[in-house]
């Protein structure tokens, strides 16, 4: 009886296992295929800071296309507006940036900003305006929606939404995490032991983005992005350590090393929050928020896992025992990589 129990749990992981490496792999496939495509197609970000009344600073970014060419993308203000100083630019890191000043009777609330030429591109434009009372508007500009209106300064509801859609796009966004959360996946099988390990590591990392956005911790990018790869290239390691029937600490608990990875992973988030900033009388808000859209993002990610594996199983498509090997090998290998290439480029700099 207890063999029989033992085959029958064989044949359960078994075919979780390779279920999940088919699924595992296409997803691998399409996250290896978006992120190349975004990062030829990198966003555009303008910032404009009030200086004072009716005035602001301008700073716009623009993706650079080699050779000192950049994507034809221009700032178009109201009307009624007018530059104070003229544009200086600089090519950084194959990207132009130009600062300017620029004026508008009554402020530029209620008027058009539109950017000329996105229409034209496949890219998007990231938009931060900081008022005077600390208050800022973020908006995402598209080829179907290049311009936006300047609002009066934000309530509690429409921070609330911004920060949520901003935390679902940047952990979307951001391959690195998205493997992490794979890995798991994969060496805790799903269930409650993947509830668990996923709570763990919302805690941690809620924790440590807290104190970077709020200037209680600095740690610079650089080194915690490294880090962050070879922590996927440690999971992926206890996969195989797993598949071969030798149970690391990550099998035996999941949520421990979950919590413990999460606290750079939290340092990572903290990144993209600064990008965009904290408006000073919702502060609270925000964080809440960014927080709430990372974790939903999470959880849409593991659903779509989840749900694909269920799909393969159910429809029993016949998958060789050897495809479970590939996505912890594709994940070490893409995340050592990362590794490499992310400690050459601090040490060298």
């Amino acid at each position: 009886m207890k063999q029989s129990r033992q085959i029958f749990h064989q044949r359960q992981t078994g075919g979780f296992f390779s279920s999940s490496a088919l699924s595992c792999s296409i997803l691998l496939l399409l996250l290896s295929c978006w992120s190349a495509f975004a990062h030829e197609l990198r966003p555009a970000y303008l910032e404009l800071k009030e200086i004072k009344a009716e005035t602001y600073d301008v700073l716009w970014k623009v993706p650079g296309m080699g050779d000192n060419m950049r994507l034809g993308l221009y700032v178009e203000f109201p009307a009624d507006c007018k530059n104070l100083t003229e544009p200086r630019g600089t090519m950084i890191n194959n990207a132009l940036a130009e600062r300017w000043t620029v004026q508008r009777p009554g402020g530029l609330t209620g008027g058009t900003v539109h950017i000329a030429g996105l229409s034209a591109t496949m890219t998007d434009v990231l938009v931060r305006l900081e008022r005077l009372d600390g208050s800022t508007q973020i908006t995402r500009l598209t080829p179907a929606a290049p311009g936006f209106v300047v609002e009066v300064a934000p309530n509690t509801f429409a921070v609330a939404c911004t920060y949520t859609v901003l935390g679902i796009e940047h952990i979307l966004s951001g391959a690195d995490h998205l493997l992490f959360v794979l890995a798991l996946i994969l060496i805790t099988r799903g269930g409650w032991k993947l509830v668990k390990t996923v709570t763990a590591f919302t805690i941690s990392h809620s924790l440590t983005l807290t104190a970077a956005t709020l200037g209680w911790v600095h740690v610079p990018p650089p080194p915690v992005e490294a880090c962050i790869a070879l922590s996927i290239v440690f999971v992926a390691a206890e996969i195989l350590r797993q598949r071969r029937g030798i149970e690391g600490i990550t099998a035996r608990a999941p949520w421990l090393v979950a919590f413990s990875f999460g606290l750079m992973h939290g340092l990572g988030f903290a990144g993209g929050l600064s990008e965009a900033g904290l408006p000073i009388g919702h502060i609270p808000t925000a964080l809440a928020f960014f927080s709430l859209g990372v974790e939903t993002g999470h959880f849409l990610f593991i659903g779509t896992v989840l749900a694909s594996t269920a799909l393969i199983r159910r429809i029993r498509v016949p998958i060789p025992r050897w495809t479970e090997l590939i996505p912890p090998y594709t994940i070490g290998g893409v995340a050592m990589f990362w590794f490499l290439e992310r400690t050459l480029s601090f040490a060298t700099s």
